[in-house]
């Protein structure tokens, strides 16, 4: 026996409000919230629009964060842990779920397309710390509950990349750290085993200050991991690291090799060290959108 035709089309119109409601649900997913900024910050959501955000704005699951070229955003999401933006750069928030009394829903998922960041762990990566990854373009890092800095530089930005690996056998001698940690000098690129390369690619072109292309990393607290085709290896605070390509392993850096990241003072921490917590500057509320 059939049902009623009017019964049918309730049925219908409630499932379809159920979907929709669940669909904006997920849109409206709030991850956390812009507390400092020095500049232009826009966010390009997950259908396409563009908004420009200003402090007290809301980032949602999914929208990928733009920094101009004197912008530093800091983001504070629901779990308390921290994002700073340094200027040109691109951040997606992948996937973030977190709720206080329901651990195994735990999510973080990132992506730093190009451009660097300070990471500070939140509730999530401290009693999850599985969950969370930052995917880049060499490798992705992984937490032990921690602050950290990254910087990744695109090929196309620096003139380094045009040398390539076979041309930087033929570059001046290279003074490195061998696996054993002692300090080795005077041996010749060209002589030297395959996994001095990315370090040496680190230190740029001979003559000049500009920096190889990859990703740089500075442990300030706790341990990260950098894990691609490689391999996988651990940074300790107070290490740097650098992996050039998805398929290098990542190596250990004896000194700095100049990564940049000079918030203003207004984003000054007193959380960690370089971290973030002091009172947001003042800037006027504009939150519009662009279709």
């Amino acid at each position: 026996m059939s049902l009623p035709r009017r019964c049918i089309a309730t049925k219908v119109l409630a499932f379809v409000v159920a979907m929709l409601a669940t669909t904006f649900a997920w849109a409206a997913q709030v991850a956390g919230t812009v507390t400092h900024l020095s500049g232009p910050l826009l966010a390009k959501k997950a259908d396409g629009t563009v908004k420009v955000l200003s402090q007290k704005s809301n980032v949602e699951q999914g929208d990928t964060l733009v920094t101009e070229k004197d912008t530093y955003a800091r983001i504070k999401f629901i779990d308390n842990s921290e994002i700073t933006l340094r200027p040109n750069s691109q951040f997606k928030i992948e996937d973030f779920s977190f709720e206080e009394d329901k651990p195994e829903k735990d999510n973080a998922s990132f992506n730093l397309v190009k451009g660097g960041l300070r990471a500070v762990t939140g509730t999530l990566g401290k009693r999850n710390k599985e969950k969370f990854g930052m995917n880049t373009p060499t490798a992705t890092i992984g937490i032990r509950g921690t602050i950290f800095i990254a910087e990744y530089i695109p090929p196309e930005q620096n003139p380094v990349a045009a040398y390539g690996f076979a041309s930087m056998a033929a570059l001046t001698p290279l003074s490195y750290v061998g696996g054993t940690g002692d300090a080795q000098s005077d041996v010749p690129l060209g002589l030297a085993p395959i996994e001095m390369l990315p370090m040496r690619l680190a230190q740029g072109i001979p003559g000049g200050s500009s920096r190889a292309p990859g990703l740089y990393v500075q442990v300030l607290d706790g341990m990260i991991s950098l894990t691609n085709r490689g391999g996988s290896l651990n940074f300790a605070a107070g290490q740097f690291g650098f992996t050039p390509s998805y398929t290098a392993p990542p190596v250990v850096l004896p000194a700095d090799p100049g990564i940049k990241f000079t918030p203003p003072p207004a984003f000054s921490s007193t959380t960690g060290p370089q971290g973030g917590g002091a009172g947001p500057a003042p800037t006027e509320a504009v939150d519009c959108e662009v279709r």
